[in-house]
This record gives structure tokens, C-alpha cells and sequence, in this order.
């Protein structure tokens, strides 16, 4: 059955970008070509529901569309620049957009990104699963991942692993 999961990474301070999306601190891969287990979770992903803003950022990364083929539901009333792959906007409430994007994911998971639409579906109570990678840094303002108003929810801890230069990556399923 497919769920609704966040793999992001944050600073010490909980933002997931600097001031004007800056991403400059994320840490550059390893120099083993790896990155960080990001394809692995990625084999697991049948959808992508991803804020406008994200998209923008996402599709000024040199390099070709690191989606590939993978369906994935842009959050906007704006049209959309043409990028490689299965890009396409969706509108609506937010368990609406989850759930076209569930359809779309073929019962594999949803990956949702961006800091606005993660804080919509955790305030719905949407959410399954999330990966946090913790950066060493604190960024002192940008946008931060959590702050929304929704429920208190328990997540309950499965799984922590270091990685180079200090990252640590937690993962949490809903308790």
C-alpha cells in the first residue's frame, strides 16, 4: 500500500533552506559517487508530489531531470516550464493532491518535498513515514520544516545512520 513519506535533510535549527532558497550548505556527495542512500529510497518512490517553489529550484539544477520518468505532481496554478518527464500541476486541498498523487504512484510510495507542502500534510495528519538528515549547521533563518499547527503526532524512531562529514540520518514511522 502506498504511503505518504518525507526524505529531507535539515540543519541543526530544523530549516531546510537558507534565506532565498539557499541550499550552498547542503554537503557536496561522497567522494565514492555515493549519495547518502537517496537513489535506494528513491527505488521505492512511484510518485513525487512536490511544491511550486521546490520544482523551480529543483529544475535549475544543472544536469538532466534527476526524477527520470517518475511521475510527479506539481503543487501550483501557474504553468509549468517544459522539464523532462512526467511532470504535471495539480490544485486542491491537500488530501486531494495526495491522494491523485497515491493513484499516480502505482502502490509504491509518494515522496512528497517542500518545506510549505510537508507542513500542509503533517498539519492533515497525512504523513507515514519521514528520513531527516541532520547537517551540522545552523542556518539562522530560511524555511523551516516543521511549525505548522496541525496535531500532536508521536513518531516512533526505526532507524539512525551516520554519514560522512558529520551528517546523521533518522528515520520515523507514525507511532
Amino acid at each position: 500500500m502506498s504511503q505518504l513519506v518525507v526524505y529531507i535533510a535539515t540543519s541543526l535549527d530544523g530549516l531546510i533552506a537558507g534565506e532565498g532558497d539557499d541550499l550552498s550548505w547542503l554537503p557536496a556527495p561522497p567522494e565514492d559517487g555515493g549519495d547518502f542512500g537517496f537513489s535506494a529510497f528513491l527505488d521505492g518512490v512511484g510518485a513525487l508530489l512536490m511544491g511550486r517553489r521546490t520544482f523551480d529550484v529543483v529544475a535549475g539544477f544543472p544536469g538532466p531531470w534527476p526524477f527520470g520518468e517518475r511521475p510527479v505532481l506539481v503543487a501550483t496554478h501557474r504553468p509549468l516550464p517544459p522539464v523532462a518527464g512526467a511532470v504535471r500541476a495539480v490544485s486542491g486541498d491537500i488530501g486531494a493532491m495526495v491522494a491523485e498523487a497515491k493513484s499516480a504512484a502505482g502502490g509504491l510510495d509518494v515522496y512528497i518535498d517542500g518545506g510549505a507542502l510537508i507542513r500542509q500534510a503533517l498539519d492533515a495528519d497525512l504523513v507515514d513515514a519521514m528520513t531527516l538528515t541532520t547537517v551540522p549547521v545552523v542556518l539562522g533563518a530560511g524555511v523551516p520544516l516543521f511549525g505548522g499547527g496541525g496535531p500532536r503526532r508521536a513518531w516512533r524512531p526505526i532507524g539512525d545512520e551516520a554519514l560522512p562529514g558529520g551528517l546523521l540520518k533518522r528515520r520515523f514511522v507514525r507511532a
